[in-house]
């Protein structure tokens, strides 16, 4: 059988300037019960005044259907769809876009902060309301940066708005934290106790965070404010773990060149 090609949406578009429309570019050949999908999902950037589409990024799909199946209308709309995911404005990108990059890192981060969270809690720290305080200011970076503001309403936007607040909440805890620790000289090894360990760990996650946002902040995608906050949060993680250590009486480790 010859193959035959089909053009079908695979997301919505609102006609000039829309940013981000998805189109899945079907051809299928039959052979004996089994059905051979081979599809160009296309990330459309515009469509002109011609009609033609300004294209942003295509992804090459294979699949295969087995016709005796008595859901292929669902099979076929699982291969239109799979390895993409929606913003919350509704636009679907690839799950690889830097959108999911991004909110990936920050969703890690939060789960880091809560790992070292339950560490500290145990020993019996007093800063573990602002790590929860934290956890619940990243669920608002999630939602700013998951709102890309080229296909955002104003509705969208308010409702995402990030505040600064927490980074002066940040800044006055380091400055608390700073005055009770020692000054640095040398540098230091993640160590110092379990608490202290697992604040490091939070803290290059906190870094990565940072640098996959960026790119997005740059574009104007999303909040310059939530680049601000990730940057003074990595800080914050960096003299808090020095302070548990403090606290629990344990050693940090002074990196020494190995001979």
């Amino acid at each position: 059988m010859s193959p035959i090609l089909i053009i079908t949406s695979a997301g919505n578009a609102e006609g000039e300037g829309k940013t981000f429309s998805t189109l899945l570019i079907l051809s299928f050949t039959l052979a004996t019960s089994t059905l051979v999908l081979r599809g160009t999902l296309v990330l459309v950037r515009r469509i002109l005044n011609n009609g033609t589409l300004e294209v942003k990024q295509s992804t090459e799909k294979r699949a295969e259907l087995n016709l005796r199946s008595t859901d292929i209308h669902s099979d076929l709309l699982f291969f239109r769809l799979q390895g993409f995911s929606s913003t919350f404005t509704g636009e679907r990108r690839p799950k690889e876009d830097r959108i999911f990059e991004a909110l990936g890192n920050t969703d890690e981060l939060s789960s880091a902060i809560g790992l070292a969270r339950e560490f500290c809690h145990e020993k019996g720290h007093t800063f573990t309301y602002q790590l929860d305080k934290i956890q619940c200011v990243l669920q608002d970076v999630g939602a700013n940066i998951a709102t890309p503001q080229s296909s955002a309403r104003e509705s969208h936007l308010t409702r995402t708005k990030f505040s600064g607040t927490p980074i002066t909440d940040l800044e006055g805890w380091i400055d608390t934290f700073t005055e009770e620790l020692p000054p640095l000289t040398n540098f230091i090894l993640p160590s110092g106790g379990k608490s202290s360990a697992a604040l490091h760990i939070a803290r290059t996650v906190c870094r990565r965070a940072e640098r996959s946002v960026a790119p997005i902040v740059r574009s104007g995608e999303a909040d310059p404010d939530i680049a601000r906050f990730l940057n003074r949060l990595s800080d914050y993680l960096f003299t808090v773990a020095r302070y548990a250590a403090l606290k629990e009486n344990n050693k940090e480790i002074i990196y020494k060149r190995p001979e």
